[in-house]
């Protein structure tokens, strides 16, 4: 316990959601850990190291003076205005303390440019409205001295409780059709390797930007396809949908800044793991 209380203290904003979750499970072990819930939840309201935060009302502040965090991780889900105000609040407290943020950004950054996936230090370029928010707080956080800063980019991630995969249970169940895009080339990744590469990047002391993807590109309907098997599904129903004509991709590769072997993923270890 004592060497637990000499480490790093980490305060997870959206910690009851799926990867805050993830990461809250990971990390609790290893680091005092706190984290934020949005919705009434008793079995949260009586953890001391829960904290009900609502990100369109309540200020981050109150949290962050009780906490007294060295590291932020944002993972918070909701209103775009209000996020991008809560990033700048955010800011404003790692520059006056001995504090990091790690901000969880997405592959939409650069959903702009369809012709080859993306690396670290490309130009971020979006034309959707949730790339273009993400772009923001990236660029709001990028004016940061480097050495509080942890931009990671996050390509689609599944895990069994993901949302994703259960939209695809309960489409299997509903015998409903399931949205599958064949000009998509993508990669992928779960919460659970999430959790363990940040943890990493924490106790290495790690700054920059990070792009956490399987090494491989996938097309998204394959996946799909393979994941519906891993289900053991007989009856499905697929829905084709055509955003172009041509081969699309939405993918973040790492190239300067590479995780351990042991820490890297193929596409298969990812439909691997949702089938234990």
């Amino acid at each position: 316990m004592i060497e637990k209380e000499n480490k790093h203290k980490i305060l997870i904003l959206g910690a009851s959601g799926f990867l805050g979750g993830s990461l809250y499970k990971e990390l609790c072990s290893y680091f005092r850990t706190f984290g934020t819930y949005h919705s009434d939840n008793y079995q949260l309201s009586k953890n001391k190291h829960f904290f009900q935060y609502n990100l369109e009302e309540d200020d981050v502040f109150e949290i962050l003076n009780i906490v007294k965090p060295t590291i932020i991780i944002s993972s918070l889900r909701g209103d775009f205005s209000a996020q991008v105000i809560v990033h700048a609040h955010l800011s404003e407290y790692i520059l006056s303390h001995d504090c990091k943020l790690i901000f969880l950004s997405s592959a939409n950054v650069f959903d702009a440019y369809s012709k080859y996936p993306s690396y670290e230090n490309d130009k971020t370029l979006s034309n959707s409205i949730y790339g273009h928010f993400k772009i923001k707080i990236e660029n709001m956080l990028l004016r940061l001295p480097k050495k509080k800063v942890v931009i990671i980019r996050l390509p689609m991630v599944f895990g069994s409780q993901s949302p994703r995969l259960n939209k695809i249970a309960q489409s299997l169940k509903d015998q409903t059709p399931i949205e599958v895009f064949p000009n998509l080339i993508m990669n992928a990744t779960t919460d659970s390797r999430v959790s363990q590469q940040i943890h990493y990047i924490i106790n290495r002391n790690k700054t920059g930007i990070f792009h956490l993807g399987s090494n491989d590109l996938v097309h998204h309907d394959d996946f799909i396809k393979e994941i519906i098997e891993t289900l053991g599904a007989k009856k499905v129903i697929l829905k084709n949908v055509y955003t172009t004509n041509d081969d699309r991709y939405l993918a973040v590769l790492p190239k300067d800044n590479k995780l351990p072997k042991h820490l890297q993923s193929l596409s298969q270890e990812i439909i691997s793991e949702l089938n234990r």
